[in-house]
C-alpha cells in the first residue's frame, strides 16, 4: 500500500470542525451534526466531511491519499471513525467551517467513492482554558464503495 500525498496542515476549526470535502460540494451540515454526530466527532454527506475537534483553535491535521486500505493502527489512537463521501470534481479541499473556500489546501484524486478514516489523539489533553493542547487528527483517505459510519475505536478503547 502507497501514500500518494500527504498533507500537513494547521486547521482553523473555529465551531469545533473543519471540513474535508468536494471542491463542489454543497452539503448543509445543519441536520447532520446530530447529538450522536457531535459525540462520534464525524458527520457525513454525500461529498463532505465533517470532522469535529476539542478545541475551537487551530488544530494539527494530517491528510494522506493511499491507493488503497491503510493498515488499521487504531491501538495508537484515542478515537477512530469511518465514513464515505463521492468527490466528484477531482479536487477535495480542507477547511474550518467558517474559512474561505478559495484559500483551502487542496489536494488532488481521481473522482468517485472514497472512505475517510479519522484517527484522533491527546482529545482529553486541553488545558483548563481549552485553548492549548496535544489534540491531533489524521485524516486518510482511499478509494473504496460507499459504507456507512463505522465507529472503530471509541473513546472507551473499545474496538468495533
Amino acid at each position: 500500500m502507497a501514500t500518494d500525498t500527504t498533507l500537513q496542515l494547521a486547521v482553523f476549526a473555529d465551531y469545533f470542525q473543519f471540513y474535508i470535502q468536494d471542491e463542489t460540494a454543497n452539503d448543509d451540515f445543519g441536520s447532520l451534526w446530530t447529538e450522536e454526530a457531535v459525540e462520534r466527532l464525524l458527520a457525513v454527506a454525500d461529498h463532505s466531511v465533517g470532522i469535529g475537534t476539542a478545541r475551537n483553535m487551530t488544530v494539527p491535521v494530517v491528510v494522506s491519499l493511499h491507493d488503497a486500505t491503510p493498515e488499521a493502527d487504531v491501538a495508537e489512537w484515542g478515537l477512530v471513525n469511518e465514513g464515505s463521501f463521492t468527490v466528484r470534481s477531482g479536487r477535495i479541499a480542507v477547511m474550518g467551517c467558517t474559512d474561505s473556500l478559495a484559500d483551502a489546501p487542496r489536494l488532488d484524486l481521481a473522482p468517485g467513492p472514497y472512505r475517510v478514516r479519522v484517527s484522533y489523539s491527546g482529545l482529553d489533553s486541553l488545558s483548563e482554558d481549552g485553548l492549548e493542547g496535544d489534540d491531533f487528527y489524521r485524516i486518510q483517505l482511499w478509494p473504496a464503495p460507499l459504507a456507512p459510519i463505522v465507529v472503530v475505536k471509541d473513546r472507551s478503547g473499545a474496538s468495533a
